[in-house]
């Protein structure tokens, strides 16, 4: 398909959309299914108070939950893909609001069981385990709630918070529909004078062009245009973080971080040690940024020439069947019952491949393995679609690991080891690149892409985790985010983070008005440490073999049956400490020294 044309989604080829029977048949199906779901808040109700009855009740409950749970993930996933390949589809919207309450009524009507699993004497609880055998699976989940006492409310205020969850998305669900259904750009003009159809999905790939003249029209107009929304978005970013300080504090967290990171066992300090350690090898960037100044021959470095590779005349097109041919030899090293998986998700239409109108912008993974993982993309015919494909589909086996190897309950990962399997995945397709050239502009421009991976994960990654900081600080000292200090704050960050040689442009301070990442409650800093994680995952499998490709499997196949940290351990890598950033950052250093030796 022509990247320059972006077609309605009734006339994008059967081949390249992801294949939604294999969770329900049809629309109907859906709506029969939803309709028989609407039973559960009641089943839920026969359980309250009643929880310490006897260990059976409680495996009868616990096991309520699994079923529960499977079925709703599957319901909201084809409600969730159907509204992602159209926004502008109202009828889909609709399903997908139906899909939210109904999560939230059986979240609500569920509520009284984490201040009863909480008030189960830890006796009686022992005994019930010695009673009932089969309730060992439940072991971890029982620990996870139980550990959160101090931040558990009464069983009516739980019912109350979990009521407000389908308001609390609503802040993100607006900038969503904003964004993707009804934000449009003028079209980007080329050097030429041809003109280039500018949209959320097309605006990367501009910046990414060897022309400078179409790279500033695109950057200019795309935040000219959002910019004329900012107030709207500004608005939309503090209603986020109000909602966040309203649950922070009901649960007696000293913080919206506090109380994002402890839901996934990750300790405050794990955030901010890891701004401190990105601000501790600042310099290495700055010495990244004075070397594309110096490739790119630019008397003035701008932000829309952060995107273009410096090696540009070595790029070339890389086209969907290529790039999968690519990732399956890049990561035969683990295994061909691995690349048998990834074989069955191309071959079986579980990615969704091309931008249409209307469609969600990026790229994700469903995060769910029932039937099976369904990935989203939007992908151009470039390196970095290449490796977009791999990172997607580096999520989707975690998930279908994580479901494969745990029971219901402990099948679903925490978000801190989320970006770990994507991001092994981009560096042993790096590693297997740069091991199969030695053209020396082949290589810089591979490296130079390296090396924005770097940049584009742990520096920019890290500026963002610093900025929403900024934002959740500011919201909890009653401050309103405003377009005007978030622009402000944001400028600052950029010139921080970019140094001298680069031109913070005065659009560049809109920058946040585009990320959709600042509504998943402290979401990106994970990125950094994944990155970090991964570099010394991919390293052990590259230099141990076999050993450390059993303990990755291990890992992948753990989902949340232990905390993340000691998770992450068990595939080698310790994220208690910094040792994996300054370790990852260091090779960054070294590697754009090396780039100085091949241009």
């Amino acid at each position: 398909m022509a990247d320059t044309i972006i077609p309605k989604r009734e006339d994008v080829p059967k081949e390249f959309t992801w294949d939604l029977s294999d969770m329900f048949a049809d629309d109907a199906a859906w709506t029969a299914e939803f309709e028989a779901l609407k039973a559960l808040p009641a089943e839920y109700e026969t359980f309250r108070g009643h929880l310490g009855d006897s260990a059976e009740t409680l495996l009868d409950y616990l096991r309520l939950e699994d079923r529960a749970s499977v079925k709703l993930s599957v319901l909201y996933g084809y409600a969730n893909c159907k509204s992602d390949q159209d926004t502008a589809n109202s009828f889909y919207q609709d399903m997908r609001g139906k899909a939210v309450s109904l999560l939230v009524g059986v979240s609500s009507a569920g509520a009284f069981a984490t201040p009863e699993l909480i008030a189960i004497p830890d006796g009686t609880l022992d005994a019930f385990y010695a009673e009932k055998p089969e309730l060992e699976t439940y072991r971890r989940v029982l620990y996870s709630v139980r550990r959160k006492k101090a931040h558990i409310l009464s069983a009516a205020e739980e019912t109350l918070l979990s009521a407000a969850g389908e308001m609390a998305d609503s802040p993100d669900n607006i900038c969503g529909i904003f964004r993707d259904a009804d934000m449009s750009y003028p079209d980007a003009v080329d050097s030429d004078g041809a003109s280039h159809q500018l949209t959320g999905g097309t605006f990367v790939p501009l910046l990414m062009s060897d022309d400078r003249a179409l790279r500033k029209d695109a950057f200019e107009k795309y935040y000219g245009a959002l910019g004329q929304f900012k107030n709207t978005v500004a608005a939309t970013l503090d209603a986020q973080f109000k909602q966040l300080r309203f649950f922070s504090t009901a649960r007696k967290y000293e913080s919206t971080l506090q109380a994002s990171l402890d839901a996934t066992e990750v300790p405050v300090e794990v955030y901010t040690n890891l701004i401190d350690a990105v601000h501790a090898n600042l310099d290495k960037m700055y010495a990244y940024v004075a070397l594309r100044k110096k490739i790119l021959g630019v008397d003035e470095l701008h932000m829309y020439d952060v995107y273009t590779p410096i090696v540009a005349d070595a790029d070339r097109k890389i086209s969907y069947n290529e790039a999968k041919e690519t990732v399956l030899k890049a990561l035969a090293v683990m295994g061909e019952d691995y690349t048998d998986l990834l074989k069955e998700g191309f071959n079986n239409r579980w990615i969704d491949v091309y931008e249409n109108e209307g469609k969600r912008g990026g790229a994700y993974s469903s995060g769910s393995s029932r039937p099976h993982p369904y990935v989203l993309l939007n992908h151009k015919d470039t390196l970095d679609c290449m490796f977009t494909i791999a990172h997607e589909m580096g999520h989707a086996l975690h998930s279908w690991h994580s479901c494969a190897y745990q029971p219901v309950c402990t099948s679903d990962y925490v978000i801190f080891v989320a970006e770990v399997a994507s991001t092994v995945n981009e560096v042993l397709l790096m590693r297997y690149l740069l091991g199969r050239t030695d053209d020396k502009k082949q290589r810089a421009y591979l490296i130079n892409h390296f090396l924005d991976q770097f940049k584009g994960t742990i520096y920019r990654q890290t500026m963002f985790a610093e900025f929403e900081l900024m934002m959740g600080r500011m919201s909890e000292n009653g401050e309103t985010l405003t377009a005007d200090a978030l622009s402000e704050k944001y400028l600052a960050l950029n010139r921080l983070y970019f140094g001298e040689d680069m031109v913070s442009d005065d659009e560049i301070a809109l920058e946040w008005a585009r990320i959709p990442h600042f509504f998943y409650n402290y979401y990106v800093f994970q990125y950094a440490t994944g990155f970090s994680a991964a570099v010394a995952i991919a390293n052990r499998i590259l230099t141990e073999g076999k050993p450390a490709v059993d303990s990755y499997r291990k890992f992948l196949s753990g989902g949340s049956s232990t905390d993340p940290i000691s998770l992450l351990k068990i595939a080698g890598v310790d994220m208690s400490t910094a040792e994996p950033i300054n370790s990852a950052l260091g090779l960054f250093g070294e590697l754009v020294e090396e780039m100085k030796k091949l241009v």
